[in-house]
């Protein structure tokens, strides 16, 4: 069985990764019925974290436990705290993952985190400003490659800001080919314009009962 690992760390921004993780979690929207991905946090240690909103999380597993061999996706949200001393081995694991082949995605706060880290020095990405991320983010040399869009995919690598999470979740999803393109545009399209037409393509592009 493979996840959907979920980094979780204090102050959290909640609406980050909430379109995706719903998804993923489910399966409701899978292309295979009964393939969904069952999502897991993991954080530097087993203690509870506060998420932004105030929601305590107890994580699944601790950093050092997480491997790539059983993990579809690594998702880092956004949160005030990643500046912090203890999560550096959080842009560390993910580099394990890109290099084991493993999608990771990473939004808002998380982006500073791993360009400070020299994640983004020779590939496509975005994150919630460039000058900010110049300035937040001391170890970063990939200016030459930001671009100026919601969310970015290169690759293995899914980036987003703070202020598109539908985007962002619509490229990881994309990335891991787990809904057809047609019922992924419908999805993405339904949330976006609250049109009902939307819902009726959304509806019709599932997979039908059999019998």
């Amino acid at each position: 069985m493979t996840y959907a690992y979920l980094f979780v760390l204090d102050t959290l921004a909640d609406w980050e990764p909430g379109f995706l993780t719903a998804e993923l979690n489910s399966g409701r929207m899978f292309k295979e019925p009964g393939t969904a991905l069952a999502v897991r946090t993991v954080a530097v240690s087993r203690e509870p974290i506060t998420t932004m909103g105030g929601v305590r999380i107890q994580p699944d597993l601790a950093l050092a436990e997480l491997t790539p061999d059983d993990a579809a996706v690594l998702l880092l949200p956004g949160a005030d705290t990643w500046a912090e001393e203890r999560h550096r081995p959080a842009p560390a694991k993910a580099a394990e993952f890109l290099a084991a082949g493993v999608p990771v995605g990473a939004i808002c706060g998380a982006t500073i985190a791993l360009a400070d880290a020299g994640l983004f020095d020779s590939r496509p990405h975005t994150s919630n400003n460039l000058e900010a991320l110049k300035q937040l983010a001391p170890g970063y040399a990939g200016a030459d490659h930001y671009v100026e869009a919601p969310a970015v995919t290169d690759g293995d690598l899914i980036t987003g800001t703070g202020t598109a999470p539908l985007d962002f979740a619509r490229h990881v999803l994309a990335r891991l080919d787990v809904m057809s393109p047609e019922a992924l545009e419908a999805w993405y399209q339904l949330y976006k314009t609250s049109n009902p037409e939307f819902y009726v393509a959304l509806m019709s592009s599932l997979p039908q009962p059999v019998g």
